[in-house]
């Protein structure tokens, strides 16, 4: 027998797997993911050869000596496999297999640059290796919209077709108690039930109120646009309108009318993301919502239920029905190389995707993510909703600083609101107050101080705790920045909403980031914010007087210019932008936003920062290089854990057990990222200890505020790093 996997079970039997049964059950698989696009033939032929390499004797050594079957066995050469299964499927399927040589070759270590590709191809198939059960037909390309720039998705999602087919196949040969927890969801329809009557018991017991007529009318405008075909879609509703669960609904009743598989919900903030989840659950129940972002982990709970194993086991291959997680999560899945990331990427296939807060998308990597839902839509039966209140220009081409430097946008998006409802003008509960003079730390926080309630949403985290210290502490008055780790943030949202609804509490005085500004359910009815690009003030005046309880609130935007300039970059680079509107322009109107845009564009020097078109929209595709490049988010800085809470019991478990992905989920909760300037005079102030190699810590209490977060001895970092 040709052993493809063994193990010894608890009887000390040893259980062998075939590499023929191995072989067909993953070509089994792969054709029947491959063929929600049309590729199934292609599924069963790479699963089929993917593994052929192992026939080597080399690798029957290897395994039998790993596996401890025969411990003392000599191997003799080189055991690696994957790249016979590639020579052969470009012998035998010599005009199509380079779409796929490289998915067969790299479905263990990851998608090859093509040059790495074409000097592994020039290895001879070894002599050991049986090409008499060779399957062999004619592979034809489906009739698919097919253009250059989706080359490279399409042998993406044939990768992950492979990657989770081989991963599911030998889960259930090698693990099949846990491979029986997997499946098992409720269906769409069955979903769209339970929101339907969350939403009518909403409006049996909602108060009759002018903004509670204006959601309704929203989510009567979704139901009734859900039927129409995948395309792209917009949902443009001010901040209060409901948007969220209107959204979902108009997703439902589109998938179900589609045939669509799953809901794909998309968000730029953890802070967001962690109220939507739960929002969700709460109506469809935890086990058809999968969360999937970094502040999550379904082993840091004391509940080992199957439903949290499932959970865990779903974050792999994205097979629930609901999926809530964020841009990060999505987009780089999207490039990347790896098998563990790509794996999830076919069942995005026949998805309806929101994309919550789509003006949060970097303006350097609107190209490449544009084009990929382009091709989402066209070849995968995808339909993507474009959810905000301010609506980016997405349609079209823009030119950026010169004429080499350009935006092409989407063909078309339908909106579901219709001009004419004229929401911003039924929505307005605030004005927006310019101060003409640039301002000093004490005068913005004499300022605040007039107020009783109040929120004020600063850019930096030096100017949140410059602000925050000239404050009397009277009483409830918080901080809230990245200078705090994760679980200190959350622990500070859910003490800000509780107060909020507190009517004991008088005071309550909140200087934060713009972590805050965006999808947190809070209202004041004062806000403050520094001046920035138009999208970002127009979030934070979402955050005032949010219900309309109050006649029109007021949203005070000042300068720190007195201080210090705005940093360089995306940050000066949007509030330019929007000075450069004119004065007497309606703020909250859809038109004023598009001008925004059209100024932010022209100020653009690059919307494909990581070289996407260079690498990849091309034959010779460079799926490593281009996986390195797209980062959405750049790791400037250095992550040191704190000692907050249980942090430090996870430190010695780290000391004494060593590295494990579940240990480092959940220290990562208790991290904060600093530069490397206050990296160095922390570690020359003794303050930082490296626990193992390359994780550092700062056990001194000292060092981290109940109020502020870490603070440290010099000046404060003036970037934004958020994770």
């Amino acid at each position: 027998m040709i052993i493809s996997h063994l193990y010894k079970n608890n009887d000390g039997i040893w259980n062998k797997q075939s590499n023929e049964e191995h072989s067909i059950g993953v070509a089994k698989l792969c054709k029947k993911f491959a063929s929600e696009f049309g590729m199934g033939e292609w599924g069963e032929i790479i699963g089929l050869l993917h593994d052929k390499g192992k026939e080597k004797t080399a690798f029957q050594q290897h395994i039998k000596k790993e596996s401890g079957y025969d411990p003392n066995i000599i191997v003799e050469g080189e055991y690696n496999h994957a790249y016979v299964g590639a020579l052969l499927a470009y012998k035998y399927y010599h005009t199509t297999a380079p779409l796929f040589i490289n998915t067969i070759m790299g479905h263990h270590r990851g998608l090859y640059d093509n040059g790495d590709m074409l000097e592994i191809m020039k290895k001879q198939i070894p002599s050991e290796i049986d090409e008499t059960n060779i399957y062999k037909t004619d592979l034809k390309v489906p009739p698919l919209p097919i253009q250059e720039k989706d080359l490279h998705i399409l042998e993406r999602m044939l990768y992950s077709c492979l990657v989770d087919a081989d991963y599911l196949d030998t889960e259930a040969f090698m693990q099949p108690n846990q491979a029986a927890l997997r499946g098992g969801y409720a269906q769409l329809s069955e979903l769209l039930i339970k929101l339907e009557n969350r939403l009518d018991s909403f409006k049996q017991n909602a108060k009759n109120t002018e903004i509670n007529k204006i959601r309704n009318y929203v989510q009567e405008q979704c139901r009734l646009n859900s039927d129409s075909n995948n395309d792209f879609y917009s949902l443009t509703v001010p901040t209060g309108g409901g948007k969220t669960l209107s959204s979902v609904l108009w997703a439902l009743r589109h998938a179900i009318r589609n045939k669509q598989k799953r809901i794909i919900i998309v968000i730029p903030y953890t802070s967001i993301i962690v109220q939507t989840a739960q929002t969700l659950k709460g109506i469809f129940g935890d086990k058809n919502v999968l969360e999937h972002h970094s502040n999550v982990n379904y082993e840091d709970t004391e509940e080992k239920s199957d439903d949290i194993k499932q959970s865990k086991l779903a974050t792999e291959n994205w097979d629930a029905p609901i999926i809530v997680t964020t841009n990060v999560q999505l987009f780089e899945s999207l490039f990347s190389n790896k098998p563990s990331t790509c794996r999830k990427i076919h069942n995005i296939v026949k998805s309806v995707i929101i994309l919550d807060e789509v003006q949060t998308l970097p303006t350097e990597f609107l190209q490449p993510i544009v084009d990929s839902l382009d091709s989402l839509k066209r070849i995968f039966g995808c339909s993507i909703l474009f959810t905000t209140a301010s609506q980016p220009i997405l349609v079209g081409k823009h030119q950026g600083t010169n004429y080499q430097v350009h935006f092409d946008g989407l063909p078309a998006i339908k909106e579901i609101i219709p001009a004419e409802t004229n929401l911003h003008d039924k929505l307005r509960r605030v004005q927006l107050i310019f101060h003409p003079e640039p301002l000093s730390y004490d005068e913005v926080a004499n300022k605040i101080a007039e107020h009783d309630k109040i929120l004020c949403i600063v850019n930096t985290r030096k100017d949140a705790k410059e602000l925050y210290e000239r404050l009397p502490k009277e009483g409830i008055t918080l901080h809230l920045s990245r200078m705090m780790c994760p679980s200190h943030i959350s622990e500070t949202i859910s003490l800000i909403k509780e107060a909020i609804q507190n009517p004991k509490n008088k005071i309550i005085r909140i200087i934060a980031t713009q972590l805050i500004e965006a999808g947190v359910d809070i209202d004041f009815p004062v806000v403050f914010r520094q001046e920035a690009g138009l999208d970002s003030i127009l979030q934070a005046a979402g955050r005032c007087n949010r219900e309309g309880k109050l006649t029109t609130c007021n949203t005070y935007v000042f300068s720190l210019a007195a201080e210090h300039a705005l940093p360089p970059g995306t940050m000066s680079q949007t509030n330019n932008a929007r000075k450069s509107l004119a004065k007497d322009l309606d703020w909250f109107a859809p038109e004023t936003m598009d001008k925004y845009f059209q100024q932010l564009f022209c100020r653009c020097h690059t919307f494909d920062k990581p070289q996407v078109k260079s690498l990849l929209y091309t034959e010779h595709l460079q799926f490593e290089t281009a996986a390195k490049n797209f980062k959405l988010i750049e790791d400037e800085g250095i992550s040191i854990i704190i000692n907050w809470r249980n942090s430090m019991k996870y430190i010695e478990q780290l000391i004494q057990n060593g590295i494990s992905y579940s240990l480092i989920k959940k220290l990562a909760q208790y991290s904060v990222n600093i530069k490397k300037r206050d990296f160095k005079e922390l570690t020359d102030a003794g303050a930082i200890e490296e626990v193992l190699g390359g994780i550092y810590c700062i056990k001194k209490t000292s060092f981290y505020k109940e109020d502020i977060g870490l603070t440290t001895a010099n000046q404060w970092i003036e970037e934004i790093l958020i994770k």
